[in-house]
């Protein structure tokens, strides 16, 4: 999800008559005011901009400026509106629709109440060694891509885990890597089944030995999105020689 800083694009601003900064009004009420277009486009469909403005109390040049910031950020596309039967002079109104990925993100809790009931009914089935293996078999395909995205990444794990890094941004993980002191660390600012796997670490421990096997070397779990940390972290220690793959992965919570 997009931030609020995000969103409005300026912060900070001068401080209002109540006290409160200015800019961080204006940008709750923009959030509030493009949740609710999403809402409108996600009942509705295809609607025009006059038809949320007037739906929503707002004039059209404010509906408008929501609209193009909406498009800028990929929540929204624009489309001539189809007219059946005889039609008027001059040039077809526009219609906005929500783009998949904003479908996507308006179903997630849908999608995660399901796949949660799925989890529990094989854990139920088959314990939790089914659970694992189904974890397992779902970072398989992830696994596969990232690994040929990083073939010419050659066998330094620290160069590895830079490659990964990249691999995981474009699957939309937020990912980065740096090299620290002890060795490197690859962060993941985004997790796509954090709820899930809240309740499931099986998912966490699946991810944590892809990465394990592509960065070609022991790591560490430092802390997860899935346990309400703010971002995943995993430690690949310093090796004084090429390390094997295919070792023990090890999960260690640094908030407890």
């Amino acid at each position: 999800m997009k931030n609020a800083a995000g969103a409005s694009g300026h912060w900070p601003a001068p401080v209002g008559a109540a006290g409160q900064p200015g800019a961080l009004q204006s940008a709750a009420s923009d959030l509030s005011t493009r949740d609710r277009v999403t809402q409108l486009l996600l009942e509705r469909g295809a609607t025009t901009a006059a038809q949320l403005g007037h739906a929503l109390g707002l004039s059209p040049a404010a509906i408008r400026r929501h609209l193009d910031a909406m498009l800028a950020e990929g929540d929204v596309v624009a489309r001539e509106q189809v007219v059946r039967g005889h039609r008027g002079r001059g040039r077809p109104a526009k219609v906005f629709l929500l783009t998949e990925a904003a479908r996507v993100r308006c179903g997630t809790h849908h999608y995660d109440n399901m796949a949660t009931a799925a989890l529990r009914w094989i854990a139920r089935s088959g314990g939790s060694t089914a659970v694992a293996a189904f974890a397992a078999e779902q970072v398989s395909a992830l696994e596969a891509r990232c690994r040929a995205a990083m073939e010419d990444a050659g066998d330094d794990p620290l160069a590895r885990a830079e490659a990964l890094a990249g691999a995981l941004t474009a699957e939309g993980y937020a990912a980065n890597a740096s090299t620290i002191a002890s060795g490197g660390q690859l962060c993941q600012h985004h997790c796509p089944v954090a709820h899930v796997a809240a309740e499931f670490p099986q998912l966490c421990e699946a991810e944590t030995a892809v990465i394990s096997r592509l960065v070609g070397t022991h790591v560490q779990r430092l802390a997860t999105i899935a346990h309400g940390d703010g971002v995943c972290t995993t430690h690949i220690p310093a090796q004084p020689g090429r390390a094997q793959s295919g070792k023990t992965v090890t999960t260690v919570r640094t908030d407890r």
